[in-house]
């Protein structure tokens, strides 16, 4: 891909919305379960290897589905069950035959988002990136999902990634570095970090996720090769959701989630 596009996909200043959300960072600070660097790290090595590798394998799914033939589908449309392919592929089917069943992937990360808190703020964010990818990357299946109610952050992100010219695996790369950088940023917003040291914790979590966005660009692949969405990742941790609910009902709150 050009290097610009893919500079500006993961520039916090990209107006997609990012900077509204603290991927749960504010319910932890607020109950003393992160109060310096030290804790923040050990939140993100956790939260990288569950939702991380979910996000990161939607997002790698959607770069491949882009490069299909788009039509945008009927608004509110019910998800249609999986109609596996053979087992024995190892090539994705006939891209002139296929075309992508948004709604189902879209219905896919929805289920491995236990939380409605996140499962809203998923969309809200997806929403907001819309904007500025439908500006600033035109492409068939961004029109496709703009066809939906509302699209999770994570697919979103991963056409605009095919759009601008990337690959499935930096889209996933792309999604870990979201949640890795509005994680750190809201921690210094909202502990008074110090920036370099929480930049040497974004970048120890940045190494780590390598394994993870290797990981989750292959069960993309196969994903879609098999057109079964059930084939994604489902790591998540009870913690993380039952902290976005309540964070959700709380009536003060710096951060949408």
């Amino acid at each position: 891909m050009a290097i610009s596009g893919l500079l500006l996909l993961a520039d916090s200043r990209l107006p997609s919305g990012g900077h509204g959300h603290s991927f749960g960072v504010e319910a932890l600070v607020d109950r003393g379960l992160v109060t310096d660097a030290d804790d923040l790290a050990v939140f993100l090595d956790g939260r990288v290897r569950t939702a991380g590798r979910v996000t990161a394998a939607a997002a790698a799914t959607a770069c491949v589905l882009a490069a299909f033939p788009s039509v945008a589908p009927a608004r509110n449309s019910a998800p249609q069950r999986s109609s596996r392919a053979s087992s024995n592929s190892d090539s994705v089917p006939n891209r002139g035959q296929r075309r992508p069943d948004w709604a189902r992937w879209d219905a896919a990360v929805s289920a491995r988002t236990p939380s409605a808190a996140l499962r809203v703020a998923s969309r809200a964010q997806g929403a907001a990136l819309l904007r500025t990818v439908t500006l600033a990357w035109p492409h068939p299946a961004v029109d496709a999902i703009q066809a939906l109610p509302r699209v999770h952050h994570p697919l979103v992100l991963g056409v605009a990634a095919a759009a601008a010219g990337a690959d499935a695996e930096q889209a996933a790369a792309l999604a870990v570095h979201h949640l890795i950088g509005g994680a750190c940023t809201a921690a210094v917003r909202l502990l008074g970090l110090d920036p370099l040291r929480v930049a040497a914790v974004a970048a120890a979590a940045g190494r780590a996720g390598e394994t993870v966005v290797g990981d989750a660009a292959a069960a993309a692949s196969r994903a879609v090769t098999l057109d079964d969405p059930t084939l994604l990742p489902t790591d998540g941790g009870p913690l993380a959701e039952v902290l976005a609910e309540l964070h959700g009902r709380s009536e003060v709150a710096l951060f949408a989630s």
